[in-house]
């Protein structure tokens, strides 16, 4: 069952252009850019709403990304995805699977923030979700 709302994930091709108008124009202090080398992505998380609150997850693809660099040719800059915040992402991926929903994950990855499976958009309708785990 999720928790809450993790973060809305934004897919940007410049993630510096877009801190401009987040952190500039809004005001929202992003935290430390990363590097996701496992998933051929830099990442910029924006929190709102203090400690327990939601984030706001900027994306930039590595040109290495192919299937990403795809998504931004075919759709552009957006929404990306929703991430909603599990307590056990392997007992999350049974009960999906167990249900007939279509994952996109057969195991848990490792995302920047945990551990994470990717529910098809064909599942959730039209919409990519993400379920995290995050570490104790």
């Amino acid at each position: 069952m999720p928790r809450r709302i993790d973060h809305v994930a934004i897919i940007v091709r410049n993630l510096e252009q877009a801190l401009s108008f987040y952190r500039d124009t809004l005001g929202i202090v992003p935290g430390e850019i990363q590097e996701v080398p496992t998933e051929q992505v830099r990442i910029a998380f924006l929190p709102l709403g203090g400690p327990e609150g939601s984030q706001l997850e900027l994306i930039e693809p590595t040109p290495a990304n192919v299937s990403l660099n795809k998504f931004l040719d075919k759709r552009g800059e957006g929404l990306h995805h929703v991430c909603l915040e599990v307590e056990n992402v392997d007992a999350s991926l049974e009960s999906l699977k167990e249900k007939g929903a279509a994952v996109m994950d057969q195991q848990p990855r490792l995302a920047a923030e945990g551990r994470a499976i990717f529910l098809h958009p064909k599942s959730s309708n039209g919409v990519l979700l993400e379920l995290l785990e995050k570490p104790e």
